[in-house]
């Protein structure tokens, strides 16, 4: 069996592509804008988000699952082996397991299939920048299992195309269009009115499509299932792709829903390429497959705004994930450029001092319901300025949303923002928490936080000593010495509200003087910040707590 010398995450037959183990793992393809394809490594689907074909679609910030997978037969001879998976109630259906040989995750998942004496590859890769997947299948052909018998495969492949929200299920129905019309290349299809019409492409002369609309019925999902949520769905295929192959030969099939694509081979060959680069650059198999997955969370929107996806498969763009993790996305191999340009779109959303905790397509479409993001903002525009961050920049854009923010949160605001007459910065209400712990079980918070949190307390001890530093370098005294007599009243405020004497811990909150004392997390971040009220022995009493 062929394969590329270097991956080092890697199943075999004999370790881990059993199902019971297989089944419980998940790979990830984006492509910069949103979008991806996700699935368990035997490509059986045991969650509704996973899919080839999962992007957002233009006017909106929800994902669509457009393709699911393929249903793969591969025959070679007399033989017919089935090496896709589905799970049925009561069933695997096919049982492409049994014919998986192995798979690897990096640079780009990859898995052989035993057919015959030979093996089938699949290989799938995104498009960077499109609305588009590539598979590529390769006949890895042995001997003739039958003498004289022809060594040529044929796979026939049908797409499996839910079409529907990726957070949604779908099921049988009379408003679906079964549709499907050939094209030079393979065929194109528009299930639904109002939604992208979705060309499937072959890089294969001789492969040909066969129209035969059929609906797959109680598609099951383990994993929702055992969360508690709704498992069983539909899943409506168009029609057959009946693709020939001789030994050593490849076919790529593409997926778009921006138009039909061309060189497909070139294509895949580049996206390969770009991802191996990647890897090599990193030094090591484990750091390319770091950095591979580090990239994997920055996109870019419809309209081509930087940003970074706060969790895959669920959510796209969230202010706080997005300000927390950017230095670590992009500073920490050396993209600095990346960080700037990333935090410079943060600083145009900036309303009311606040940076949007769910981005929507406009701010009329934001959500705005995070304390914390703005502050987290801060810290970020920091750790950016101190890895060489271009200083017009941050003078000309970061230095004044960071003011912005500062004033905004000073003079009170949305989310019962206010300062204190001690200093402390007070957030939320009984209904509703204003930082990360906010979950709410019939409109009451789980864990009460509201009044003055010492993440928040901290984070704003930092912007207001960093504001102080940035208006020194400016030669800006005023503001200099404005900046440091809120720093040095935060500072004594937050010791006096949150320091427990004889504990050698912070309390989580205080609320109208009362502390909680719980250990939580939370104080960690206080100790963390390189600009902190707290003294070394301080920080080091609280990490051992």
């Amino acid at each position: 069996m062929a394969t590329d010398p270097s991956p080092r995450i890697r199943l075999t037959r004999e370790s881990g592509l059993q199902p019971e183990h297989a089944l419980a793992m998940e790979w990830l393809e984006t492509n910069g804008r949103g979008g991806y394809a996700s699935s368990t490594p035997l490509l059986c689907p045991t969650r509704r988000y996973h899919g080839l074909l999962v992007t957002p679609i233009p006017g909106t910030a929800k994902r669509h699952m457009f393709l699911s997978r393929f249903d793969e037969t591969a025959r070679v001879g007399s033989h017919r082996v089935r090496i896709s998976m589905a799970q049925y109630p009561g069933a695997f259906s096919p049982a492409g397991h049994e014919a998986a040989d192995a798979f690897e995750l990096a640079p780009y998942p990859r898995t052989w299939y035993r057919v015959g004496n030979g093996h089938v590859l699949r290989e799938i890769v995104m498009v960077h920048g499109e609305p588009a997947v590539l598979c590529r299948y390769t006949w890895l052909a042995g001997p003739s299992l039958v003498e004289g018998e022809s060594n040529r495969i044929e796979l026939r492949l049908r797409p499996q195309m839910p079409v529907r929200e990726a957070d949604a299920l779908t099921f049988e129905n009379m408003d679906l269009n079964p549709r499907s019309e050939r094209t030079a290349s393979g065929f194109w299809c528009r299930p639904y009115e109002g939604l992208p019409r979705i060309d499937v492409c072959i890089s294969n002369p001789l492969a040909h499509y066969e129209p035969d609309p059929v609906w797959h019925r109680q598609v099951e999902y383990g994993a929702d299932l055992l969360r508690g949520y709704d498992g069983h769905e539909d899943h409506f295929s168009p029609g057959w792709l009946h693709v020939p192959l001789e030994p050593g030969q490849s076919v790529v099939v593409a997926t778009s829903i921006a138009g039909p694509l061309s060189h497909l081979d070139d294509l895949f060959e580049r996206e390969a390429s770009r991802r191996r680069a990647a890897m090599h650059d990193a030094g090591s198999d484990l750091g390319g497959a770091l950095r591979l997955a580090s990239e994997a969370y920055l996109y870019r929107t419809i309209d081509g705004q930087p940003g970074v996806v706060a969790g895959w498969p669920w959510f796209l763009e969230w202010g706080r994930d997005t300000a927390i993790s950017i230095p670590g996305l992009t500073l920490a191999h050396g993209q600095v450029e990346a960080c700037g340009e990333v935090l410079e779109r943060l600083a145009g959303t900036i309303h009311d001092g606040l940076i949007p905790n769910i981005f929507g397509v406009d701010r009329e479409s934001s959500h705005y319901g995070s304390v914390d993001a703005s502050l987290w903002f801060a810290r970020a525009v920091r750790l950016y300025d101190q890895a060489g961050g271009d200083r017009q920049r941050l003078q000309d854009v970061l230095r004044p949303a960071l003011a912005q923010i500062a004033d905004a949160y000073s003079a009170g605001g949305p989310l019962g923002i206010q300062i204190d007459a001690s200093g402390l910065l007070l957030a939320g209400d009984a209904m509703h928490n204003a930082t990360w712990m906010d979950a709410r079980v019939d409109g009451v918070p789980v864990t009460p936080r509201d009044g003055a949190a010492v993440e928040l307390n901290a984070l704003w001890y930092q912007l207001l000593a960093y504001l102080e530093e940035l208006a020194k370098d400016a030669g800006d005294t005023a503001e200099a010495r404005q900046r440091q007599q809120a720093k040095r009243k935060a500072g004594r405020a937050f010791l006096d509200a949150f320091w427990i004497e004889g504990a050698g811990y912070l309390a989580d909150v205080v609320t109208d003087g009362a502390q909680d004392d719980a250990v939580r997390p939370n104080m960690v971040i206080a100790a963390a910040l390189d600009l902190s009220p707290l003294t070394r022995a301080q920080r080091a009493s609280v990490v051992d707590c």
